[in-house]
């Protein structure tokens, strides 16, 4: 089917969710995809985050090849031995004591809050106070369920879908002074992106991420570190609440955890996991066999290759390339991340719009997100060489948008 075609059928069909790039992709390998033409496009997406090890990948291909000749499903009703091989390493890598398999960073986000208003319950028969609210960040995002989006901070995610689930208060990031003013015993958990993704790169600060945990120490809530985007490696530790020494009660992962095929975890303290008994939650589909098998050839990799330094030492590259070209271009008003998760700022939404365009015109992928910024989330295979190909064509977009600004302004004041 041409392009054309499928934009017809698909116009018809699907309900109108994305604004797609006019691009049919058919293969890809390595950092990059290639298109029906044969056109091999520098991917610096990934897919929002979730080909970590490429395309193609041969170590995916076989856990997909060797898993599917043997068990596809089984149900969560009976056993197979994926689930404890990925939980044992999954716990090891972050320090928490028990998982539970989804199919997505939504769902594993939901399981979380779940988790947080049980928890609550529990501390209260056991005479405590403390009540069933959360306390979310301003630029937030944690999915589109019902309740994920209750704590998105975006208003156009939620008010569509007006009422949503009710209790959430917003706090302005990395704002301790308000943090420790909203929080009380009415709370049941801080939800915190240690590094935020859709909000525009933030980094949440230590003493911010301190005072989390010391707030909820205080009073038995729980302190959820929402890694949907950040975790598995992507800023150069498992976990980016790793760069700060603190530990949470919960953590969500997803996009990288199995490559390419969905799936999402949500771990948890033992204390915590205490609040979820036999039937009070569940999943068809979650931590299928199939799905175990990928993730654990992701995980076995990253640590085989030593890929969390390379994603150290290739994004330290890459995030003094943007600052290198920050300080050429005025455009370009602050340059945030940490490893292979990099935004950088644009003055104007209407030219980081453009600059992405352009980028695709020149077969590079990225996207913008925050209104004004360009986002790069590259698999962990990137290389600087791929970096200086990115740099080099911002460079000519920037410097050629400057000087298309000036032939304007020039013509203006010629023609006034």
């Amino acid at each position: 089917m041409t392009l054309a075609t499928i934009q017809a059928a698909e116009s018809k069909l699907l309900l109108q969710t994305y604004a797609r790039n006019p691009n049919l992709f058919v293969g890809g390998h390595d950092v990059y995809l290639t298109d029906e033409a044969g056109n091999d496009y520098l991917d610096l997406l990934s897919g929002i985050g979730v080909s970590a090890l490429g395309y193609s990948s041969p170590v995916i291909e076989e856990a997909i090849r060797s898993q599917s000749a043997r068990l596809l499903h089984t149900s969560n009703l009976f056993y197979h031995p994926g689930t404890v091989e990925l939980a044992l390493r999954l716990t090891e890598i972050s320090g928490m004591d028990r998982v539970f398999f989804c199919n997505s960073g939504t769902e594993a986000w939901e399981a979380a809050l779940k988790l947080a208003r049980a928890h609550a319950g529990r501390l209260r028969m056991q005479g405590k106070q403390i009540g069933t609210k959360f306390i979310a960040l301003e630029h937030s995002f944690h999915g589109r369920t019902i309740g994920s989006v209750a704590t998105t901070h975006k208003e156009k995610y939620r008010e569509p879908f007006a009422p949503v689930m009710s209790g959430v208060e917003f706090v302005e990031f990395n704002n301790v002074a308000q943090l420790r003013e909203k929080f009380s015993s009415d709370i049941c958990a801080i939800c915190i992106e240690p590094l935020q993704g859709e909000g525009g790169i933030h980094p949440v600060s230590q003493e911010f991420f301190a005072a989390a945990r010391e707030l909820c120490d205080s009073t038995g809530a729980l302190l959820m570190a929402d890694e949907i985007q950040s975790g598995m490696g992507r800023t150069g530790e498992w976990f980016a609440y790793q760069h700060h020494g603190i530990q949470p009660d919960v953590t969500t992962v997803a996009k990288p955890l199995a490559g390419g095929i969905p799936m999402g975890a949500m771990l948890c303290t033992e204390e915590a996991s205490l609040a979820i008994t036999q039937g009070m939650h569940g999943t068809t589909f979650g931590g299928g066999p199939l799905a175990c098998a990928v993730a654990i050839a992701v995980i076995d990799t990253i640590r085989k290759d030593d890929l969390l330094a390379h994603v150290r030492e290739v994004g330290g590259y890459f995030k003094s390339q943007l600052q290198a070209l920050a300080e050429r271009h005025d455009c370009i008003t602050d340059v945030r991340g940490v490893g292979l998760m990099l935004g950088i700022e644009i003055n104007s939404a209407e030219l980081a719009t453009r600059v992405a365009a352009q980028m695709m015109e020149c077969q590079i992928i990225i996207n913008r997100t925050s209104e004004n910024v360009l986002r790069f989330l590259p698999p962990y295979i990137l290389e600087r060489k791929h970096v200086d190909i990115a740099i080099n064509a911002l460079d000519q977009i920037f410097t050629q948008d400057a000087t298309d600004a000036e032939t304007v302004t020039a013509g203006d004041h010629k023609h006034g």
